[in-house]
């Protein structure tokens, strides 16, 4: 667990401050592009039976993914609405985007859905930036620079709340995607607190304001995209990223899928949230080797 969120490192004496800067800009420009799609009824097509599409996350993708191609032109793209070139496995950097997290969130206009972008180098997160344009909310962090939410004019430092017994811990969940066997994770744990919002971003912002202390997702339906940016934004404020069985998540890696689900938290007992976890999915038939 780190505990670089108590102060704010001047992002200009950091060695990646330029991508951060240029990360925050290109997300809050993007979240414009955002706004113009969510005047109009939404246009939506499947990708499968439960992953749709609009015109806003097209667009969006289109735009960040040019914006970064012109501006570090040697860097690798992993983009969720584009198509996945072989040669960035060969890149030291590649940049991780969701052009818009939580679509059915969109779809739904309930607000709560976002732009992520994340830049990995040799398969660690290193800079993240999580924009809620409907809100008008920023996360954002660098590796060892700390991170921080801007809202209302403000930039304030992240910080992951200190709590320490499970069983008295707010529990993050999603609106729209719900996996059945959520449910037998929360009896393991003991939780009765539980609050639901879109987009794993905006998730993992509650965990690093300590809003919430944690948040699972047992499923293999989370890919590189919907982690990358949240796991640096979360470590920068104390917290912590794993797998369910508490291994580190690498990027940049020739398949996407986090086959081995997802589990955030604040830290404190991360471990133990980890074997209370897989005790569950290795109970429902899951193996840590082979995954879902």
């Amino acid at each position: 667990m780190t505990n670089t969120a108590t102060k704010l490192i001047p992002l200009d004496n950091h060695p990646l401050a330029r991508e951060l800067q240029f990360a925050i800009r290109i997300a809050r420009e993007a979240g414009q592009i955002v706004k113009t799609f969510y005047q109009v009824p939404p246009t939506v097509r499947w990708k499968d039976p439960t992953e749709p599409v609009t015109e806003a996350d097209r667009a969006v993708n289109a735009y960040l993914v040019k914006q970064i191609g012109q501006t570090f032109p040697g860097d690798g793209i992993l983009a969720e609405e584009s198509k996945d070139e072989p040669a960035r496995l060969t890149k030291r950097r590649v940049w991780i985007i969701d052009p818009l997290d939580g679509t059915m969130e969109f779809i739904a206009h309930n607000g709560e859905f976002c732009i992520m972008i994340g830049l990995a180098v040799e398969g660690e997160a290193v800079v993240g930036v999580v924009h809620q344009p409907i809100e008008d909310k920023l996360y954002a962090a660098a590796k060892g620079a700390g991170a921080f939410v801007e809202e209302f004019g403000e930039r304030t430092p992240l910080r992951v709340s200190r709590a320490v017994d499970i069983k008295r811990y707010r529990l993050v969940v999603s609106r729209s995607h719900r996996p059945a066997i959520l449910n037998s994770v929360i009896a393991r744990l003991g939780v009765q607190r539980e609050r639901s919002i879109g987009s794993v971003g905006l998730k993992i912002g509650l965990i690093a304001r300590g809003q919430a202390d944690f948040y699972v997702h047992p499923n293999p339906g989370t890919r590189e995209w919907d982690t990358c940016a949240p796991e640096i934004i979360v470590r920068e404020a104390g917290g912590m990223m794993t797998d369910c069985w508490n291994r580190p998540l690498r990027y940049n890696q020739p398949d996407v899928y986090r086959r081995f689900g997802l589990l955030a938290s604040n830290g404190v007992r991360h471990a133990q949230l980890s074997a209370l976890v897989s005790e569950a999915l290795d109970e429902a038939g899951v193996e840590p080797e082979f995954g879902f």
